[in-house]
């Protein structure tokens, strides 16, 4: 049950990863990107170029949860590893940037990480 508990947690973290992505990348001057980042239209633009490789970045993270997951028990390494990337960033993005990251993002992956530990 708690194997299957934090595959599911997981699969969810790297979606809402996945998400992050097109936010960043094909959505960051958009009303959606707009309103997620708390920006102006001019501050979108100025920033686009970096937004675009934040997103790709994001979405590296989401292949690794992804493959992770995929491979079962073998799988395992990955799964640390990238919600450990996960929680490491996020709780950089709350010192830097914003504190709402914490709770998007910092947050369900330490929940994934502990839970993938705890089912090993």
């Amino acid at each position: 049950m708690l194997e299957t508990l934090a595959e599911i947690v997981v699969v969810l973290v790297a979606l809402l990863h996945g998400y992050f992505l097109v936010l960043e990348m094909f959505l960051w001057d958009k009303p959606a990107g707009l309103k997620a980042f708390g920006q102006s239209k001019e501050r979108a633009a100025a920033t686009r170029v970096l937004a675009a490789n934040q997103g790709l970045y994001n979405g590296f993270i989401a292949a690794g949860l992804l493959w992770g997951a995929f491979q079962g028990p073998a799988g395992h390494g990955f799964k640390v590893f990238f919600l450990s990337c996960v929680v490491v960033a996020g709780v950089y993005g709350a010192a830097t940037a914003s504190r709402k990251i914490l709770y998007v993002q910092a947050l369900p992956g330490l929940l994934g990480l502990l839970l993938v530990v705890l089912a090993h």
